[in-house]
């Protein structure tokens, strides 16, 4: 009676084709991600010689959508590309520029990228964190905002009695002439119970615009804590003189609790379109501070 070798009669599963490897029949290997039977004794063939073997899968798209055979390896071509389904089937989303997000249409609509839309966003911001004598802000003034508006805190000036100055800025550098501004109203408050006030004083033509009445009583005090906001004016209009309007509050740092409350609005003789602006003591320095720029639609 014949012996039938039950072994030789279902498949044998060899892994990864390996060229220096004798395969009999039925053996079964996978090459390019397809699989292959040996039908035909055979060492150094490759599974893609039809006389030894027959293939009994092919391996399929990568990245293959089902519904539209759309080829992912072929469709993100570009770092930070997305995909998404759109009526009918896959579709690639190339990146963004800087700074956009990816916002949606809503129920059959597709993705896309935009612009955070908001009517105050900060553009920059810069901390003082040791002796320094000005602080600029430059280049961030665009047809996007009409307003601009920079607040500071924790400001702490070197010496007592000093001004704070500011100059606007044209083609990247300080205008150092033509100023005219003028002080609205200046309240102080000393811890003695001493309070004075004065109104309207201020500079024509002036080389910047100047706080003026830091100390306006006299007394010694230790140094100045600021905290305050400007305000500029479309800074781009080449119709209008440049103008800013400003607000400050002081105390000292001795506990004289001397305050200042002061505002002054003030405006830059020329048509000019503005680059930025510079914050200053009239001498000395700038010991801290924090500066925010915002722009407001």
């Amino acid at each position: 009676m014949a012996t039938v070798n039950l072994g030789s009669i279902k498949f044998k599963w060899q892994g990864a084709y390996n060229g220096a490897t004798a395969y009999t029949v039925d053996d079964v290997v996978s090459y390019n991600g397809s699989s292959y039977i040996c039908i035909a004794n055979s060492t150094g063939n490759l599974p893609t010689d039809t006389s030894y073997f027959e293939q009994m899968s092919a391996k399929g798209t990568d990245g293959t959508n089902g519904t539209n055979g759309t080829d992912l390896s072929t469709t993100l071509t570009t770092q930070g590309d997305l995909v998404y389904r759109d009526g009918s089937g896959l579709q690639r989303l190339g990146a963004g520029t800087a700074g956009q997000v990816l916002q949606t249409g809503g129920a059959g609509a597709n993705p896309s990228w935009g612009t955070v839309s908001s009517d105050y966003v900060l553009l920059a911001t810069q901390t003082v964190s040791g002796t320094t004598s000005a602080v600029s802000f430059d280049g961030y003034f665009s047809s996007t905002y009409d307003v601009y508006k920079c607040v500071f805190y924790n400001l702490d000036l070197s010496t007592d009695n000093l001004n704070l100055s500011i100059r606007f800025r044209v083609s990247n550098a300080d205008v150092t002439d033509d100023y005219r501004w003028a002080n609205g109203f200046t309240a102080s408050i000393s811890s003695g119970g001493t309070s004075n006030s004065s109104s309207a004083t201020g500079s024509w033509y002036a080389t910047s615009i100047s706080q003026i009445n830091w100390n306006p009583i006299g007394q010694t005090l230790g140094a100045f804590i600021c905290q305050g906001e400007l305000t500029f004016l479309k800074p781009l209009d080449t119709s209008n003189y440049k103008m800013v309007k400003t607000d400050f509050i002081y105390y000292t740092s001795d506990g004289s609790v001397n305050q200042h409350i002061t505002g002054f609005g003030s405006n830059y003789n020329s048509t000019s379109a503005l680059s930025g602006f510079t914050i200053y003591p009239n001498s000395s320095t700038l010991n801290r501070g924090t500066f925010k720029l915002y722009g407001i639609k």
